[in-house]
């Protein structure tokens, strides 16, 4: 029998992610994919969206608490910002009845943030 090592999240992210980009060259895949995730936070709408499901008080927030006034668009713009964050990788979401509740993926943000950390 064997048995399995688990690493605490944060290990996990540093030995998944690379070392920041002023340390080491990324290479053509890594790239492909973290510029991804840069892309999707190049529209202020998705930046602001993921801004508030990030700083959720409980850690998720419910689309119908992001549909408000405050984005001054549809609610379908709403959830076409909502699918590219979530295809990037930045955000997940769990049905509950009629509604989604969002909680960011903080593992990418994390390897988001380790990219860009200077020292």
């Amino acid at each position: 029998m064997s048995r399995q090592l688990v690493v605490p999240e944060e290990k996990a992210d540093q030995a998944v992610c690379c070392p920041p980009i002023a340390e080491a060259s990324l290479g053509p895949a890594h790239a492909a994919e973290l510029a991804r995730m840069f892309k999707a936070l190049g529209d202020p709408t998705r930046l602001r969206l993921l801004s508030r499901i990030t700083s959720a008080p409980d850690g998720e927030i419910c689309v119908c608490d992001l549909t408000a006034d405050d984005f001054e668009v549809t609610g379908p713009t709403i959830s076409h910002h909502l699918r590219t964050l979530r295809e990037a990788g930045l955000i997940e979401g769990q049905r509950r009845g009629t509604w989604i509740y969002y909680r960011p993926v903080r593992h990418n943000l994390r390897r988001l943030s380790a990219l860009l950390a200077l020292s």
